[in-house]
């Protein structure tokens, strides 16, 4: 609700099949009723590294993805945010990932579903997997907080032009993955946004900004309207 009152026209869902004091069909529901889009579904991410293992979880995995695909299908919602490794140390990218990953691809366009692979935190997953699915249904989330902290701001512009679906924008010290609101860390954003918009990108400014620590000594309220300025700021920089 505080975002609607913020002025945002839209949100995303975490879609992590966790036992929600209000389930991900509620939350659904409530913001529809608040008339707010739903921009995407972010898929759960516990275990998968094992998507790229040669055993039975990576199998199940699979199997989940296509379950929420599905649900989601069901709830009008027509993209879907998948995270490509959740560790600092995952197996290498190989065939029997890909063969994986290309099921839920293949499901997803059947559905009319974009999926937006998201940058976590080891180079070289997102180049691996486009390099070997060629499906138009999928691009990329930029993570801005996941790249200046794991990568050092080093991304594949080049290379991913055009393909940038979704973004996930917030800010860190480099120390670790804060989700700090834009501007409150070291990104240099104007450096940022310039990258995003040669990328041609033009979705919606999506915040994944974090009320915690420091900013609890001003309400959640004002915490929103502060988080709908930038958002303001930022779109206006990229058009």
């Amino acid at each position: 609700m505080q975002s609607k009152k913020a002025g945002f026209d839209g949100v995303f869902i975490q879609w992590y099949n966790k036992d929600w004091d209000f389930n991900q069909q509620q939350q659904v529901d409530y913001c529809r009723q608040l008339g707010l889009d739903i921009e995407f579904a972010h898929l759960a991410y516990k275990g998968i590294d094992e998507i790229w293992a040669d055993n039975p979880n990576g199998e199940l995995l699979v199997e989940n993805y296509l379950k929420d695909l599905d649900e989601i299908k069901r709830n009008n919602i027509s993209m879907v945010v998948m995270h490509l490794t959740d560790k600092f140390i995952a197996p290498a990218p190989n065939k029997i990932g890909i063969e994986r990953i290309q099921k839920i691809v293949d499901y997803a366009e059947k559905l009319d579903i974009k999926i937006a692979f998201e940058n976590t935190k080891i180079f070289g997953y997102l180049e691996y997997v486009f390099d070997h699915i060629k499906n138009k249904n999928i691009g990329i989330c930029y993570d801005s907080g996941h790249c200046h902290c794991h990568f050092n701001d080093k991304f594949n512009w080049n290379k991913f032009k055009n393909k940038i679906l979704a973004v996930h924008l917030h800010d860190n010290d480099q120390s670790s993955d804060l989700h700090l609101l834009p501007f409150d860390g070291t990104i240099d954003w104007d450096k940022l946004l310039k990258n995003l918009k040669n990328a041609n990108y033009q979705g919606p400014v999506t915040l994944e900004s974090c009320y915690i620590d420091h900013y609890l000594d001003r309400s959640l309220e004002d915490f929103y309207k502060d988080s709908y300025e930038l958002a303001k700021k930022i779109d206006k920089k990229l058009k």
